[in-house]
């Protein structure tokens, strides 16, 4: 890519973290495309932070305009991600004088990192080594995560679409429970994403509006499991309906505070390893109730489902893509671009800037407003948050196999400049 006299000295680095999402790769194209109209040239880590620990560098200058734009409707992270978390300055200076080294080498002055709270964290920490190093650097958190968590945003680049998906699944299956369950089927559990907060569980509830309509229980990690309660929920239902559905989080917990589905171990951020929350309820109504079940577990499903993908999601996606480039090269660092509701019917929001002090390592979980007095459905306030997010479709182009054409990127390594170094 060729840059004019007038373009900005230096380049951008773009990076994704964590689990990915049906429209993380929208963000990508936002960045790109608006890097791109200002001349700056993109580089992109490979697999995240360790790919600018390593040094592997992608040039994304390689790739067509066509290509970039059709990472707009392509599920799953074009340039890999990872789960890693970097220790505190304290713990581990080798790691952060490593990026800015690395960073000093390629001429990148800016750092834009795409995720949540650890990665919000990530990137107010370099911007702070930057200053403490004597090295111009600006850095941007970019917003994604399904789980809707982050604290300051209305809303999280990820989350509209796993709740459109959560939403549509559960009516859908619902159905099928409908169907049989005078001979077969009784109860219907779906266990979705949320460790700690359960916006994801929340979305279940916009497939009905009544008592009598599924999900007939959501369980939330906001609300210690009782399991009188929710047995004799579930029984009261099937003999007033003839079937239930519920919708579990993978994070609800008992009163010692243990998850019902931790399987022991910890992944590479040091939380519980979960086993599973819906074989252990499909057991307890077994065991206490003699009701045939069913349970499923969409794990990735929920989050790569590009084809059922909200179209205010992906909108929200490129455009704090696009946002984070504006802020970094008008000079602003350690902010993220954040959603701003301005209206909710019909729904309007904008896109503004927040320090990522503010934000990084906090949490945000489902308000008491939003959850129903007996903790087993959402209110109508909650309805009136969800049900925008969800709405629009965002269509894909098919092939003539039938199956959605997705982009794959070449991903050409940029040549190395320092020492291997191994994090």
């Amino acid at each position: 890519m060729k840059r004019s006299s007038r373009s900005p000295a230096g380049r951008l680095l773009y990076a994704q973290s964590g689990g990915v999402t049906a429209v993380i790769n929208a963000t990508a194209a936002g960045v790109i495309e608006a890097a791109r109209a200002k001349g700056v040239q993109v580089y992109a880590a490979r697999n995240g932070i360790l790919g600018a620990l390593r040094e592997e560098l992608i040039d994304t200058s390689k790739e067509t305009a066509a290509a970039i734009a059709a990472l707009r409707h392509t599920p799953g992270g074009a340039f890999g991600s990872c789960r890693y978390k970097l220790k505190s300055l304290e713990a581990n200076r080798a790691e952060y004088e490593r990026l800015i080294e690395v960073l000093r080498a390629h001429d990148i002055r800016w750092f834009l990192y795409n995720g949540g709270n650890d990665s919000a964290d990530t990137a107010l920490k370099i911007s702070q080594l930057g200053k403490a190093m004597g090295y111009d650097i600006r850095c941007i958190g970019v917003p994604k995560t399904v789980d809707n968590d982050l604290a300051v945003t209305d809303c999280c680049p990820g989350f509209g679409s796993v709740a459109k998906y959560t939403a549509v699944s559960t009516l859908e299956a619902s159905l099928d429970v409908a169907s049989m369950a005078d001979t077969s089927t009784k109860v219907f559990i779906l266990e979705v994403m949320g460790r700690h907060a359960g916006w994801i569980a929340a979305a279940a509830g916009l497939a009905g509006d009544n008592a009598d309509a599924p999900p007939h229980l959501i369980l939330f990690p906001e609300r210690v499991f009782d399991e009188a309660a929710f047995l004799a929920k579930v029984k009261a239902t099937v003999e007033r309906v003839g079937w239930c559905t519920v919708v579990a989080s993978e994070g609800i917990r008992n009163a010692e505070g243990q998850f019902l589905a931790e399987a022991g171990g910890r992944d590479a951020f040091g939380h519980a390893q979960l086993g599973g929350v819906a074989p252990v309820l499909a057991a307890l109504v077994k065991e206490k109730l003699g009701y045939k079940y069913h349970w499923a577990l969409p794990d990735y499903l929920q989050r790569s489902a590009r084809h059922l993908a909200s179209k205010t999601d992906a909108d929200q996606a490129y455009a704090v893509g696009k946002a984070a480039v504006e802020y970094a090269l008008a000079g602003q660092n350690a902010v993220m671009p954040v959603i701003v509701r301005t209206a909710d019917a019909p729904y309007r929001w904008k896109i503004e800037s927040a320090p990522l002090s503010k934000i990084a390592n906090r949490e945000k979980k489902m308000p008491a407003s939003f959850l129903t007095r007996d903790g087993f459905g959402i209110t109508a306030a909650a309805r009136r948050y969800l049900a925008p997010l969800i709405q629009g479709e965002a269509p894909l182009p098919y092939g003539k196999d039938g199956l959605p054409k997705y982009v794959q990127l070449k991903n050409l390594a940029v040549a190395r400049q320092l020492p291997a170094f191994k994090p």
